[in-house]
């Protein structure tokens, strides 16, 4: 698989799924995945890896394949990723979002991070390694499911129910998070090798607010529209408490040592050395610190109004 541009075929690859939109809408809307499925199955096609394709709805397909190992007595591994992406406001972007284009050295559109990247990355290691006359020791399984943008619900999940057959001798799996290395402050050649040793929950509320009743054409001094969105602007402002867990600080610990940091440095300003508001800029403090406890614990923010997208923020809110 060449390309005129010259670029490598995992970065073809990723700007080519990315321009297939997979949009999942939530609530059992979305553009499908398998005009997605189509590519992904004719490049594993190409070095003789048979996929198979599954359906829980029609255009929702997952496609899975198993690569024969030289031992088929060991265990087997899964390299596992999704096919769909979470829905995305154009108008937002300064570059079409589903356009796979390539600027200032990146590639940008949705899906790049999350995760048709690392669906490239898969397809085109097993492209290369048949190519170059390899064969895995165990028996690797190949999946690429739908829906994992709204709950894996037609996808992964449906798949483990109706046909977990596709997993059999599976003991090991490896997909997008778990692990990652970063650049440690300003010491440009030391690295740090995060690894994943637990997931953020989620706790949906409902909330009620009560007012007096009376006919639209009058002005109310006592609405409870009025009082629910005056509680939700509170609970997004509330500086929430926050306590680490022996593992975070033992990951702190870590950090110390390998920066050199300061005893006197707070935990948010450790962390920060190492996560996404380290940048030439510092931001106000208080941006500074949700940066560095969304790089530690996980995002904190009330989710309202935009039905089944539980992954993303709106940049647009409606009721």
């Amino acid at each position: 698989m060449s390309d005129p541009l010259g670029l490598s075929e995992v970065v073809t690859i990723t700007r080519d799924l990315i321009r297939i939109d997979t949009s999942n809408f939530g609530g059992g809307r979305a553009v499908g995945e398998s005009r997605a499925a189509d590519l992904v199955e004719r490049l594993l096609g190409e070095v003789g890896i048979v996929c198979e394709r599954f359906e829980a709805e029609p255009g929702r397909t997952n496609l899975v394949a198993r690569w024969p190992g030289r031992d088929r007595s060991l265990p087997g591994l899964l390299l596992h990723g999704h096919l769909d992406v979470v829905p995305v406001d154009a108008a937002a972007w300064t570059v079409d979002p589903f356009g796979g284009e390539i600027a200032d050295g990146l590639l940008w559109g949705r899906g790049a991070v999350d995760m048709k990247n690392m669906v490239a990355m898969i397809v085109a290691s097993v492209r290369r390694l048949i190519t170059a006359g390899e064969q895995p020791e165990r028996d690797v399984v190949l999946a690429f499911f739908a829906d994992e943008e709204a709950g894996c619900v037609l996808g992964s999940q449906w798949m483990v129910e109706n046909h977990p057959e596709q997993f059999a001798g599976v003991r090991d799996a490896i997909s997008e998070g778990g692990g990652y290395s970063v650049t440690l402050g300003d010491q440009r050649n030391s690295r740090a090798y995060l690894l994943n040793t637990g997931e953020k929950g989620v706790l949906w509320l409902r909330l009620a607010a009560h007012g007096a009743a009376g006919h639209a054409s009058l002005a109310s001094t006592d609405s409870a529209i009025v009082k629910l969105a005056a509680a939700v602007g509170r609970i997004g402002a509330l500086d929430w408490p926050v306590s680490f867990t022996a593992t975070t600080t033992h990951l702190f610990e870590r950090l110390r040592e390998l920066t050199g940091a300061s005893a006197e440095l707070s935990p948010f300003e450790l962390a920060a050395l190492v996560g996404p508001s380290a940048s030439e800029g510092r931001a106000p403090e208080r941006r500074e610190r949700h940066d560095a406890l969304r790089w530690v614990q996980g995002e904190r923010h009330p989710g309202v109004g935009h039905g089944d997208r539980r992954r993303t923020v709106p940049s647009r809110a409606t009721r």
